[in-house]
């Protein structure tokens, strides 16, 4: 495999991580929306401070370590221009999940992103959801590890039949989707793409439901979480059953993770109200 090893990256990158995390949190509440221009949607424009600190905090160790890797960030930052337009390995970062509604607005879990992918995959995922003060990260085929701010990380693994039933969903998934999981006595909570994907390993979440807009795709960045999720257990598709494909640039409309086949299940009836 060319490209960084995937252990010393995780290494080098979840100090790098916190340090981004801790500076959100620090900004919460103290920053302005400051929409990106020729952005379609408000939710594809909202930017603050913390966006842009938050991922100079995460190039920086980035570009000490792996200058030579190529860098798919979410904003235009001093650092982001300084690392090679193609490589064997590229870095897929989103410094601030969920900037409008989970951010700015408070509505459920917004999260930190970086992925690792070489030969079109990823191998090293490391995701952080900062107001929760929680710390994810995996390396393909070695599992995955959980941790909390100031603590040591140990292997994660889905939440047990007793801990809660809430299930995170997009803020755009569609009210008879979403009736469809109350139904089945599910609690709804919205929260951004990346704490969508490794829902199962949060405490009191038994699953996440993400679906792309009507006509389009995930990205690559809402995708980072999906092999933590599986590396620690989770069960992870994608739409009709399919499971999620490894190849970043096969198209992928849905995500779906479930700590086991029942709530899967129904995910999947869910999906079908759509």
């Amino acid at each position: 495999m060319s490209g960084p090893d995937p252990n010393a990256f995780v290494a080098v990158m979840l100090p790098a991580l916190r340090q981004a995390a801790a500076i959100t949190r620090a900004l919460e509440g103290r920053v302005v929306n400051r929409p990106k221009e020729r952005e379609v949607t408000p939710t594809k424009a909202a930017l603050t401070i913390a966006d842009t600190a938050s991922q100079e905090a995460l190039l920086v160790a980035l570009f000490e370590h792996f200058p030579y890797v190529q860098l798919e960030a979410e904003e235009d930052t001093p650092t982001a221009h300084r690392f090679p337009a193609q490589a064997p390995a590229r870095v897929v970062i989103d410094p601030v999940d969920g900037t409008l509604h989970s951010y700015l607005e408070g509505r459920g879990p917004y999260a930190i992103m970086v992925g690792l992918a070489v030969d079109g995959r990823f191998e090293a995922s490391l995701v952080a959801l900062p107001r929760e003060g929680l710390f994810f990260d995996a390396v393909r085929g070695e599992g995955a590890r959980a941790g909390r701010a100031g603590g040591v990380s140990r292997a994660a693994r889905p939440v047990g039949p007793d801990a809660g039933r809430r299930v995170i969903v997009s803020h755009e998934l569609p009210e008879p989707a979403r009736a469809r999981l109350r139904a089945r006595g599910y609690e709804i909570v919205f929260g951004a793409g990346g704490a969508i994907a490794v829902a199962p390993l949060v405490p009191g979440v038994r699953a996440g439901l993400r679906v792309a807009p009507p006509g389009g795709v995930l990205s690559s960045r809402g995708r980072i979480g999906a092999m933590i999720a599986a590396e620690a257990g989770a069960v992870v598709r994608s739409a009709r059953g399919k499971a999620l494909p490894e190849d970043l640039a096969a198209p992928v409309r849905a995500l779906l993770v479930a700590t086991d086949e029942s709530d899967m299940d129904a995910l999947e009836d869910a999906l079908e109200a759509i």
